[in-house]
């Protein structure tokens, strides 16, 4: 991590030096203003899909700028045919900032279909879950690598030793392939899953305080992050730190437009769900949205309007 260099006051550092190099504009950076670019850094090494690495002390302006919100949306392409998932894709394209593949896709479309996404300059989220004897796994990350793929899931409670083996997969496979690793996150209790049910299973504990004991493992064995709901946000964080990325799923709007004929989203087979407002301004890393989106009656406003739900958590964030 950079550090700054003083000698300079705040309005100096308001006051960038402007270049023009390939046609796009950059912001020159002496050292003494690369300390302001210490935030920036961390969000760029959160959130690789959406910068471009700088070259010397040359960072391209739109660094400067906030992280997308789109970008933070990857949309469940919960499809049991490829040519559905394509046509969801091209609708949602800019709408959105990545496409997830889960299991029912994936077995029906195959690595055919992610290939097809990767090579249109999609970045896809593979949500597989890797749950088994850590070569296993660390032969399924290579793979994942070598598709392309942007971010893909392990389950926490396979183990340090399975998650370490996935992170070692998937660096081979990127280097075989000439691509940057992908993002590691770690599945810790599913949002379908309630207090009675993980008694069931046998956790001891509540949701939270296994959620949060996952999580620390995952740390521990290098991954990059976790899937966790809105409700373990702050815990995660306060154990984890501000670089670990979160990415929480069931989330359902709080209100749909007008248009989609539905006041509120369904829960459906959800338990602990949260609205992306909430979820965002906890500090959610990316959101992920299903059927609230896909199967609206107009995919794109629905992307939109929760959009702009997100915006408006953020701006009260920081007001």
């Amino acid at each position: 991590m950079v550090s700054a260099h003083g000698g300079h006051g705040p309005d100096h550092l308001h006051t960038p030096h402007v270049r023009v190099r390939q046609g796009r504009p950059y912001l020159a950076l002496s050292r003494s203003r690369v300390g302001i670019m210490e935030k920036v850094l961390i969000e760029r090494d959160k959130y690789p899909f959406n910068f471009s690495p700088p070259s010397s002390n040359i960072v391209p302006i739109n660094v400067m700028e906030k992280v997308r919100v789109r970008s933070k949306i990857i949309v469940a392409l919960d499809f049991p045919h490829a040519q559905n998932a394509l046509n969801a894709a091209e609708k949602l394209r800019g709408h959105v900032g990545v496409f997830k593949v889960g299991s029912e896709l994936f077995n029906a479309a195959g690595p055919a279909l992610i290939r097809d996404l990767v090579a249109g300059g999609d970045k896809v989220f593979l949500d597989l879950k890797f749950n088994d004897i850590p070569n296993t796994v660390k032969a399924a990350a290579r793979e994942a690598a070598k598709l392309g793929v942007s971010m893909f899931t392990v389950h926490a409670n396979g183990g340090r030793n399975m998650m370490e083996a996935a992170l070692e997969g998937a660096r081979v496979g990127a280097e075989s392939g000439g691509k940057q690793r992908p993002l590691i996150v770690a599945v810790t209790v599913l949002t379908s899953l309630g207090a009675r049910d993980l008694a069931e299973i046998g956790y001891s504990g509540n949701p939270e305080e296994i959620v949060v004991r996952l999580a620390q493992l995952a740390r521990a064995a290098g991954v990059d992050g976790v899937v966790a709901s809105s409700a373990e946000i702050s815990a995660i964080r306060k154990n984890c730190g501000a670089q670990f990325v979160i990415v929480t799923p069931g989330i359902r709007p709080a209100l749909a437009p007008d248009s989609m004929n539905f006041a509120q989203a369904r829960p459906d087979d959800q338990v602990r769900i949260a609205t992306p407002g909430s979820a965002i301004g906890a500090g959610a890393d990316y959101l992920v949205v299903g059927r609230p989106i896909t199967q609206a009656p107009d995919p794109t406003a629905a992307a939109d309007a929760i959009v702009g739900e997100m915006e408006k958590a953020l701006e009260s964030a920081q007001s």
